[in-house]
């Protein structure tokens, strides 16, 4: 089977697996991290295109949130796949440790596994969590959470730990300050970098708006 004919399983797998998920994490948010992998793997070297490819693809293919903080559901998922495709184990392992390594996790996660394959995927993520496409999704999940938009008397906090960060109920624009403005600090490719500052400007600029509309400044 060629590199073309397995990502194109693969979409497909994704497309029927994520069929029914949540706005913010469906298969467009996998698609969009799929293109953004791609593109910033153009300016990268010494890189497995496959692995870039299916780790993009299969990064959110049971993220935990949705099955009650269970971490072992994607990898378990993407290796059952992977294997019933005749994969590489060099490459499956790889995919393993790349779904378990790429979330945010409150940001004091100790990530026990690098590469360079990681880091575009994981910077590719984290750039769908930025912007305008990074706001939008940030509201989608706290609605489908029933969270309040917003709560003046509920302070963010952005030193979490891993378990505050996974069982928070806060206000939605909370998350700004707990993962969403944080992650242009912690970008790792230099094309990753260039397009988080942007998007970083953007939010910033949202929430000074979002406070003067708060408020009845304008």
């Amino acid at each position: 089977m060629t590199t073309s004919e397995i990502i194109d399983h693969t979409i497909t797998f994704v497309k029927q697996t994520l069929e029914n998920a949540e706005g913010g994490h469906d298969w467009f948010h996998i698609q969009r991290v799929f293109n953004n992998a791609i593109l910033i793997a153009k300016d990268e070297k010494n890189i497995d295109p496959l692995v870039i490819g299916l780790g993009a693809l299969l990064h959110d293919i049971a993220d935990s949130k949705f099955y009650e903080g269970d971490e072992t559901i994607g990898p378990k998922k993407a290796r059952k796949f992977l294997e019933g495709l005749n994969i590489k184990e060099e490459v499956i392992t790889h995919v393993e440790n790349i779904i378990k390594n790429i979330s945010f996790k409150g940001g004091n996660f100790e990530q026990k596994f690098t590469s360079a394959e990681l880091d575009i995927i994981q910077d590719a993520d984290r750039l769908d969590a930025m912007g305008a496409i990074g706001i939008a999704r940030c509201f989608n999940y706290g609605g489908y959470k029933n969270r309040a938009i917003y709560n003046p008397d509920i302070a963010p906090n952005p030193n979490m730990s891993k378990e505050e960060y996974k069982t928070s109920a806060a206000p939605s624009i909370n998350h700004f300050y707990e993962k969403l403005l944080l992650l242009q600090d912690r970008m790792n490719t230099r094309t990753g970098k260039k397009i988080a500052r942007a998007r970083h400007e953007f939010m910033e600029k949202y929430l000074e708006q979002f406070y003067a509309e708060w408020n009845g400044e304008r």
